[in-house]
């Protein structure tokens, strides 16, 4: 996706490389990214490869790295993309801790956003989070995002069971805040005012 400016840091979403595959898998197995994924143990080459392997060949998904002038700094997917009942499910996660709290993650949610509705043209985005990510639920709720389900003690992670939220947008919801929200991300400089 195109190349944005961001409190002078140069930001894009790249689609995913073969030669982003041990990366990845280092960010994977970093404690700091995997205690908010679902899985928890340390994945194995072997492991990683098939999976590498299915989301290169996969067409039905889409993953972009997050890249902040010139550096690999994080990762965001697009899945279970449903074009009957338009509507698909996403996720990311910030890698470097040199861009945490810079407005990294409000311009990749802001143009994800943008391009399910605009680009893809679906009608609903949604996403589901573990309880103990509070400030990730309020990112989301503060792009509009609602809270559709609580599941509770959903996934266990080291012999403990956590609740996890289920959030959504609908297009039209987006739709009638998404100036708003441009205005907000424009001011704090995390948006050029042409986008």
């Amino acid at each position: 996706m195109k190349l944005m400016v961001l409190n002078f840091i140069m930001i894009m979403l790249r689609k995913l490389q073969k030669n982003d595959k041990t990366k990845l898998r280092v960010w994977r197995n970093s404690s700091e990214i995997s205690k908010y994924m679902y899985s928890e143990h340390k994945i194995s080459s072997k492991e990683h490869d098939l999976w590498f392997d299915n989301v290169i060949r996969k067409q039905s998904d889409y993953y972009w790295m997050i890249v902040c002038d010139n550096e690999d700094v994080g990762l965001v997917n697009l899945y279970d993309i449903d074009l009957k009942n338009s509507r698909c499910f996403w996720a990311f996660y910030l890698a470097s801790h040199n861009i945490r709290g810079k407005g990294v993650g409000s311009f990749v949610e802001y143009t994800i956003l943008n391009h399910v509705f605009y680009t893809l043209g679906l009608n609903k985005l949604c996403c589901e989070v573990l309880d103990f990510n509070a400030s990730v639920v309020e990112m989301h709720k503060k792009f509009g995002f609602v809270q559709e389900g609580f599941f509770k003690k959903h996934i266990t992670k080291s012999n403990k069971r956590y609740d996890v939220f289920r959030l959504a947008i609908l297009k039209e919801d987006w739709r009638n805040i998404q100036s708003t929200i441009s205005d907000k991300l424009t001011k704090k400089g995390i948006l050029n005012e042409n986008q």
